[in-house]
């Protein structure tokens, strides 16, 4: 549908059929610890697989589960749209093991399995080094083992872990992207450390996926006040299914209070919109914003940048029906920045897959 404009998805999330499909990718003391040990998956509940806003309709297999293969991307996705290249970013829940060796173990085995079974089936394919969070030194390490393989074009991390992402422990993880020059991916999604909003539990799945919003919101400002982005003024973080419309918003409070008492932050020396437009990028599945071509147009024109903002489908996650995966209200003059010039600017290594 959209193969004229050459599209590059930044946000696809293959599912992983069960922990069988990862064992083979596991020395044999973790192969026979999942047997052991009766571990048969590690879906996530900040993605339930019965909810139908986890996996639309159309795109659900026989066993009720998104594609656990290329040749269903493909179909689904990828032919479908005209994509010419693809982010994979797995959202299995390894990001929730407590016992930090077995989530190393596990999130080794997403990476390699996500290289098998997917990168090595499809030349249209790129893929996020998804990190072990659980120990720094270990998501270090899971960088520097995969870099090599060009076909990895960030790391990826969910914006509700153990604390916020700008704390001075993660900075070594910082380092290793700009080594490596690989964007910082920030997704939807929690390790369940602590409650989901800032108030205390949800009750329902409706209340965990709106309240991500206020989670971009304090992990973008972490980000900004602890000086993550003043000290690595190279990074790119792209925030991913965070939506969209909050932002203005939000940096006009934040920068607002940031004049009254920039004394505590000194290494915030520049405005933070300005800092937020050098080197932060959303995707626009969800966009959050209604139907309406003259309120997207309020929120582009507050955005004051049109290269903030990277096309996704998300697939297989329900945002849309049919095959209308660009938001309602984008301008059809943007569709080219947005499918294939900002997300070349912003993922470098995904120029050694185009043809100019």
């Amino acid at each position: 549908m959209y193969g004229r404009f050459r599209p590059i998805d930044c946000d696809l999330h293959p599912m992983v059929p069960g922990m069988r499909a990862l064992t083979p990718y596991m020395d044999e003391f973790w192969r026979d610890q999942v047997e052991e040990r009766g571990i048969t998956t590690l879906d996530t509940q900040s993605w339930p697989v019965r909810s139908p806003k986890t996996i639309r309709a159309d795109w659900r297999g026989a066993d009720g589960r998104g594609a656990g293969s290329v040749e269903q991307l493909r179909t689904q996705s990828l032919d479908r749209l005209g994509t010419e290249l693809g982010i994979l970013n797995p959202l299995y829940g390894v990001q929730l093991v407590f016992n930090e060796d077995m989530a190393v173990a596990f999130t080794r085995a997403l990476n390699d399995w996500t290289r098998a079974e997917w990168l090595d089936r499809d030349d249209r394919l790129r893929a996020s080094i998804v990190l072990p969070l659980q120990s720094v030194e270990a998501a270090v390490a899971e960088i520097e083992r995969l870099a090599g393989d060009r076909r990895f074009v960030q790391v990826l991390a969910l914006v509700m872990g153990e604390v916020p992402l700008g704390r001075r422990q993660y900075w070594p993880i910082f380092e290793a992207c700009l080594r490596h020059g690989l964007p910082l991916g920030i997704h939807a999604g929690s390790a369940y450390r602590h409650p989901q909003t800032s108030v205390g539990w949800t009750s329902w799945y409706l209340e965990e996926y709106a309240a991500n919003q206020q989670a971009f919101q304090s992990t973008l400002a972490s980000l900004l006040t602890e000086g993550a982005f003043s000290k690595f003024p190279d990074l790119r973080v792209v925030l991913l299914e965070s939506g969209v419309s909050w932002l203005p918003s939000f940096l006009w409070r934040l920068q607002k209070t940031w004049k009254g008492v920039r004394f505590e932050v000194p290494w915030v020396d520049e405005l933070p919109v300005e800092i937020v437009r050098r080197q932060v990028r959303l995707t626009v599945q969800p966009l959050d914003a209604p139907e309406d071509g003259a309120i997207v147009q309020r929120v582009m024109d507050q955005l004051r940048s049109d290269a903030l903002l990277l096309w996704a489908s998300d697939w297989p996650h329900w945002q849309f029906d049919g095959d209308d995966a660009m938001p309602a209200g984008i301008p059809e003059s943007l569709w080219p920045k947005l499918m294939r010039d900002n997300p070349l600017a912003t993922y470098h290594r995904l120029s050694e897959g185009v043809v100019a």
